[in-house]
């Protein structure tokens, strides 16, 4: 009688994990919406230190302490890093390219980013440095601006403005609304 009180307790026990494993089932796109519909990244990621190769050089390297993927969004996709970001470009000649920023948003579809919050880029071969609160990126023209007020190092001169645009390493750039020191060399 043991035996078979032992049996049956193995059978109920089989028949309740086979029922409990087969309700359980959720197809990937069922959860996507489901966290999309509250508002949850599809994933979470912290402390990144990402760096992007091509043929065996250093391209870029993006640090952040984490990372929030929305990329389940049917419209607009998007990562977010909402404690931080800095990324660093590399070229082929050695120059490099900083920016960094206290929040960041980057659009899959559009390659479009925002950062926001002490913006601050940085050319180190040239040492000029751009100050300013918001800054959008757009990483397929390597195109940036801004409607915000800003400041521009660049060689002695300090420019400060509301508006700037420039390619990514602030060698060809318009401003508005613009004052400050500029230097100008009488021999050219």
């Amino acid at each position: 009688m043991l035996n078979s009180f032992r049996y049956c307790l193995k059978i109920s026990a089989s028949i309740t994990l086979l029922i409990l494993f087969s309700s359980c089932e959720n197809n990937i796109k069922e959860v996507q919406d489901f966290l999309a519909d509250k508002n949850l990244p599809v994933g979470v990621a912290k402390n990144i230190n990402l760096i992007h190769t091509d043929s065996g050089r250093i391209k870029t390297r993006l640090i952040t302490p984490l990372l929030h993927d929305y990329t389940n969004r049917e419209l607009h996709p998007y990562q977010e890093f909402p404690e931080g970001i800095q990324i660093v470009n590399f070229e082929k000649n050695g120059d490099s390219i900083t920016l960094i920023a206290d929040y960041g948003r980057s659009f899959t579809k559009t390659a479009i980013s925002e950062v926001k919050g002490n913006v601050v880029i940085i050319n180190h071969k040239d040492r000029s440095r751009l100050y300013t609160d918001q800054l959008y990126w757009d990483q397929n023209t390597h195109y940036i601006y801004t409607d915000s007020d800003f400041t521009l190092y660049k060689n002695k001169d300090t420019i400060k403005g509301r508006g700037f645009e420039s390619n990514e390493d602030l060698t060809k750039w318009n401003a508005r609304d613009i004052s400050g020191t500029v230097y100008v060399n009488e021999n050219d």
